[in-house]
């Protein structure tokens, strides 16, 4: 498969099983979260500011509307009651894993 037609499957793919990844900053939101989760350190809203992603308004949006459509969870940190930590939902979780897999198809097929 030649480049310009694998980006544009992958393109496909996003708009179809994605609908909730509106903007770049929307993907650095989760692959911060979603990372963090991997490592069992979830972040929260503090440490994602800190990321510097993009200013600290579009990021509170930005994540906010995930929250909203229930993209991302926000649940109580056990250690410390005045924070919130923020994961993904599994529901979520299994479409990003299809989307990993059809990545991987992809780059297997133009390398």
């Amino acid at each position: 498969m030649k480049l310009f037609a694998a980006l544009r499957k992958i393109r496909e793919f996003e708009r179809a099983q994605l609908p909730f990844l509106k903007s770049i900053i929307d993907f650095d939101i989760l692959i911060e979260i979603g990372y963090a989760e991997e490592e069992n350190h979830p972040l929260t809203l503090k440490q994602i500011l800190l990321l510097n992603l993009s200013s600290r308004t579009t990021v509170r949006r930005r994540l906010a509307r995930l929250i909203e459509q229930g993209i991302v969870r926000r649940r109580k940190n056990k250690n410390d009651q005045r924070s919130s930590l923020l994961t993904i939902s599994s529901s979520s979780l299994k479409q990003l894993a299809k989307y990993g897999g059809v990545l991987t198809a992809i780059w297997a097929s133009i390398n």
